[in-house]
């Protein structure tokens, strides 16, 4: 079964490009050019993903597709596509996963989608109890199994680890020199 991606720009190259890209590597992608439009969609249809730019009609359009993407009742992965990037917390006080950088290298972008689509499908195995969900923090906290080596600070750090933010700026078109394809496919 091929994973759904709905994509929401306004600028029709980027929306084009992406979807191209997406279909190529296997990916079923419905698109949106429009915030309006993308909150249509995430009523009609059920994604996998949704990939989000930022300022379209209004500033605020990206921010309301990822809260349409947040109350859906099968929880997509969602990630802010934006040329005009915002600090960690802004996004993720959004209700983003992973804020992309455009333009973007398309091995890059592919590599980044797998890999929320892999961490967020992980997540939805992992969701709480509905009573598990009701406790408190603190709760949770304190009946967490402590690791060997850890110190009192690290033990109340919580489940969720920091986001990732990578940003490169390299058009999708632009081509890479020799040098670079063999940076690039060693293994990190």
């Amino acid at each position: 079964m091929k994973r759904r991606i709905l994509l929401v720009d306004d600028e029709v190259a980027v929306l084009l490009t992406l979807k191209a890209v997406l279909e190529i590597s296997g990916f079923d992608v419905d698109t949106a050019a429009s915030g309006r439009e993308g909150k249509l969609k995430l009523r009609s249809n059920q994604y996998n993903m949704v990939i989000t730019d930022m300022r379209m009609e209004s500033d605020q359009a990206g921010a309301d597709v990822i809260q349409a993407a947040r109350i859906a009742t099968y929880q997509p992965a969602v990630a802010l596509l934006t040329a005009f990037p915002l600090a960690e917390e802004d996004w993720q006080e959004m209700g983003a996963d992973q804020m992309l950088i455009k333009p973007m290298h398309t091995r890059l972008l592919l590599q980044q989608i797998e890999a929320l689509l892999a961490t967020h499908e992980n997540n939805l195995g992992q969701e709480p109890s509905p009573v598990e969900a009701t406790r408190s923090k603190a709760t949770r906290l304190i009946k967490k199994p402590a690791k060997k080596g850890r110190t009192a600070a690290a033990k109340k750090v919580t489940k969720k680890a920091p986001r990732k933010v990578t940003a490169v700026r390299k058009p999708i078109s632009k081509a890479i020199g020799k040098k670079a394809r063999k940076r690039q496919t060693r293994p990190s």
